[in-house]
């Protein structure tokens, strides 16, 4: 655990950082947003305690702007509740009172190393999955982890990690397809000061700061091919060059990388290169979508109703028969993801002793409905097929790949992985389609919304 604290906390200080010490943490002081920064940018870290006085906003601003994940606990010895309020509202993750409280700062500093990390399973597809995982764990192997989107592929990530003999070095996650091409590489492989506009000083990438420990490579199938040449290298010779940089890097790390598409696939269309497949794929581990492991659904369920329960301050409710009849039935195209959104608004909506049917809704607002019959689900498929061929006389093909592009988008309230997963098509593509639409003057919906509300 790498912890930076930031600020004076009038003298409180020492005491705090003598508590995250004896309990593992490397701990480093700095006194202002530059300075804290500059430590990022060289070291990494995994948690920063931030002294309520300080602009916490500036800082969640700051490190939204370099794109670092680092999470931020706000603390001061100040007892008025508004203070508290205002952090949580800037950006904070939680609040801790000074003087320190051993047992708290334990508490933060064990809930950020177990953050994203609950591996929850009772289905049988799901065991032989997590008992390959445990096997390899302590292996120097790289892995690959694929599933569809929303299955989890970081959680067992972070397994693998906490199983392995890197457990106690860092854990390090880059999403390849939330990061621009022209910025990837500085992303991954760090730059020096100059190296190109913007860069203001030196950065260590996600190399670095992964170094002894694990680096996940997040839907690597959507990284550029002439920078999979680089990532090939630095596999290879565990060695890496900083954009701008004269003389290589020596790292150790261990690599796993995730995807929702077949690798194999993109090999064959030209978009992924095979060495670095080969490279890549020592150890697959496929997870199964949801609807191929039920047993878990109930399971993860209750965990994500204890845990929502607990974060906003609700009391922790059964699940009704209704509401778990509903659950089990449904096909959940968005996987755990989709099944934890769901229960988080259930938890939120529920008024009674249990969490009954009504309270899980969809997105929309509406009841979560059982799957239909199959029957019934292929007859009103093919009476769709046939009015849509109808509709589609006298549009050109741009109009028709256009509006399946929009509508697919709609459908996922605006998510681009998802909505690349269901055409088919990498979310690079997708993303292009999107620009030119919007050059065009045409709506798209934005994350979280369809056009209606965009428009």
């Amino acid at each position: 655990m790498r912890l930076i604290i930031a600020g004076g906390l009038q003298g409180q200080i020492i005491a705090a950082a003598k508590i995250a010490m004896s309990h593992g943490a490397a701990v480093t002081h700095t006194d202002g947003l530059e300075q804290t920064l500059a430590v990022l940018r060289s070291k990494g870290a995994d948690l920063l305690m931030i002294d309520v006085v300080q602009p916490i906003a500036a800082y969640v601003a700051a490190l939204e702007a370099e794109r670092i994940r680092t999470p931020i606990v706000a603390c001061g010895t100040s007892t008025d509740t508004r203070a508290a309020v205002a952090a949580i509202q800037a950006g904070a993750r939680e609040y801790v009172p000074l003087p320190p409280d051993p047992d708290l700062i334990a508490a933060v500093l064990e809930a950020v190393a177990a953050d994203q990390s609950s591996l929850i399973w009772r289905d049988p597809a799901m065991e032989r999955v997590v008992q390959l995982a445990s096997q390899i764990a302590r292996s120097e192997a790289p892995v690959l982890v694929t599933g569809e989107s929303g299955t989890g592929k970081e959680v067992i990530a972070r397994h693998l990690h906490q199983k392995s003999g890197r457990k106690d070095k860092a854990f390090v996650a880059v999403n390849c397809a939330a990061i621009p091409d022209n910025l990837l590489e500085s992303e991954l492989f760090g730059h020096e000061k100059g190296a190109f506009t913007g860069a203001i000083a030196r950065r260590i990438g996600k190399f670095e700061e992964a170094n002894g420990g694990t680096l996940l490579l997040d839907e690597i199938s959507e990284m550029d091919v002439r920078l999979q040449a680089k990532l090939l290298r630095a596999l290879q010779e565990r060695m890496i060059d900083r954009v701008g940089g004269t003389q290589p890097v020596k790292v150790d790390i261990r690599i796993i990388a995730t995807s929702n598409r077949n690798l194999g696939d993109a090999v064959r269309e030209g978009s992924f290169r095979e060495d670095l497949l080969y490279r890549l794929n020592v150890v697959h581990l496929r997870l199964p979508a949801l609807r191929e492991r039920p047993g878990d659904i109930l399971a993860l369920a209750e965990h994500f109703s204890k845990k929502y329960a607990d974060l906003n301050g609700l009391p922790q409710r059964p699940i009704a028969a209704e509401a778990r009849r509903l659950l089990t039935a449904n096909a959940w195209r968005g996987n755990v993801r989709e099944l934890e959104n769901t229960m988080h608004r259930a938890v939120l909506l529920a008024t009674g002793v249990e969490i009954g049917g009504e309270a899980v809704l969809t997105p929309e607002g509406e009841l979560l409905s059982a799957a239909a019959p199959a029957r019934d689900t292929a007859a009103r498929a093919a009476q769709t097929a046939e009015a849509m061929t109808r509709s589609l006389v006298g549009h050109t093909v741009a109009d028709v790949e256009r509006e399946l592009i929009l509508d697919t988008l709609d459908h996922c309230l605006g998510n681009r992985t998802h909505a690349a997963k269901i055409l088919g098509i990498s979310i690079r593509t997708l993303r292009n389609k999107l620009s030119e639409y919007t050059s065009a003057g045409i709506t798209v919906a934005e994350p979280g919304q369809t056009r209606i509300n965009a428009a």
